[in-house]
């Protein structure tokens, strides 16, 4: 597979890091539009693989999109490349699972990531779950992709495999002694407690009269933007248009969130609610029946004979 004449496919949504890093190695990158949830949109993403068949796939998959939290359908894209004869020296497919993939095998019942479908890398990063003070990552690959990029540098007595020709060792010490201290268990409980005060924020919103969505395999809430930049500056909102989020990490307690929520309601009473910006903006997708929940028609009786 050459990366020269592949053509690369990611959601909108991606992180800005993947379009970067094709514009570098000078590829073809299409950013197929997504679902109001943040998910890729599969049939818009099935026609345009349909079209440049001729090309090589790589494919990015988004193990939780940076507003959203949205988890890609990694079976459903398996599905598209066999329903399309793509066959398997045709495709590459990476997983960006900066956050969620540390996540992920610690929710009961989630789909897996895993090197046993054909999936080629997946990357995740050391800064957020497991709290590196330094951005930092880690990128597992394929042998026989590690291969064509390693080079064995004599005087170093080592065979290097990085793109800077160096690494940061204490990130790599800060991430053995965070998975030791933490263990399995520990990285459960941070887990579910994310999981858990996530829904809480997006209980709490709905409750107070806005706007705030959450998806199922995520811990990132996202809201109406306030309308007091003030306000954004002090909780260090990160905002999209007409939106914000909130990613819920260990840090976070439901004392801080009734107190974020406190100030919610204060700002809206004092500088109103924010408009949606056009008729696609994220605001407006907010409001989608698709994510269901408060929006979808209330349930109806049913009473058999």
């Amino acid at each position: 597979l050459s990366h020269w004449s592949s053509d690369v496919y990611s959601s909108k949504e991606t992180h800005y890091s993947i379009f970067k890093a094709a514009r570098y190695y000078r590829m073809d990158a299409k950013a197929i539009p997504t679902l109001p949830m943040g998910e890729i949109d599969y049939d818009i993403l099935a026609d345009e693989i349909d079209k440049n068949r001729d090309r090589p796939v790589i494919i990015n998959v988004n193990i939780g999109t940076t507003v959203k939290g949205a988890v890609d359908n990694l079976d459903r894209i398996l599905r598209i490349l066999n329903n399309l004869n793509i066959p398997r020296e045709r495709f590459h497919i990476h997983c960006d699972g900066a956050l969620f993939a540390m996540m992920m095998p610690f929710v009961d019942f989630a789909p897996e990531v895993s090197f046993k479908k054909p999936i080629d890398s997946i990357a995740v990063s050391g800064h957020k779950m497991l709290g590196c003070p330094m951005p930092c990552g880690v990128t597992i690959a394929r042998k026989e992709h590690v291969k064509k990029v390693e080079q064995r540098i004599d005087y170093l007595n080592s065979v290097d495999t990085t793109i800077m020709g160096s690494r940061n060792g204490q990130a790599a010490l800060y991430l053995w002694y965070s998975l030791r201290k933490k263990g399995i268990s520990g990285i459960k409980r941070d887990v579910v407690h994310c999981m858990e005060t996530a829904q809480y924020l997006r209980n709490e919103l709905t409750n107070a009269g806005f706007t705030a969505r959450l998806n199922d395999l995520s811990c990132t809430v996202v809201l109406e933007r306030p309308m007091d930049d003030a306000l954004i500056k002090r909780w260090q909102l990160a905002c999209e248009e007409d939106i914000a989020h909130v990613v819920v990490m260990p840090n976070v307690t439901r004392g801080k969130i009734d107190q974020f929520v406190k100030e919610l309601i204060e700002c809206r009473d004092t500088h109103g609610r924010m408009k949606s910006a056009r008729d696609d903006s994220p605001l407006t997708k907010l409001a989608c029946s698709s994510w269901g929940g408060n929006v979808v028609a209330p349930v109806g009786d049913f009473k058999s004979e």
